[in-house]
């Protein structure tokens, strides 16, 4: 039968009781716990950084050539985003022009 090795000289022995007691203390007292104030300092930053970011795309798409540059739709396009509601269309105004319906004349 093997017996268990002897312990090193330079190996300091830990008993079982004080590996428990370390457990059982790291267990009751974290290292860090993130308090009240940590929260709305990293909610200020998360902020503060999108709104920048926000801004700072804004600017450069609006730097853009005229072909990508962002454009203004209508309220009469969507009128689920008017807030006040005051835009109404007839139905007929909403839909698309038939088909065969005639051709703008060109005009010379």
């Amino acid at each position: 039968m093997s017996q268990p090795n002897p312990p090193q000289p330079n190996q300091p022995q830990q008993s079982k009781k004080s590996k428990k007691a370390a457990a059982q203390e790291a267990l009751i007292s974290p290292p860090w716990f993130p308090d009240a104030q940590w929260h709305a300092r990293t909610l200020g930053v998360i902020y503060g950084v999108l709104t920048v970011a926000y801004f700072g795309v804004s600017y450069a798409l609006s730097r853009l050539p005229k072909p990508y540059q962002l454009r203004r739709i209508p309220m009469e396009m969507t009128p689920w985003l008017n807030p006040g509601g005051k835009v109404h269309l007839r139905e007929d105004q909403l839909k698309a022009p038939p088909d065969d319906a005639p051709a703008a004349a060109p005009t010379k």
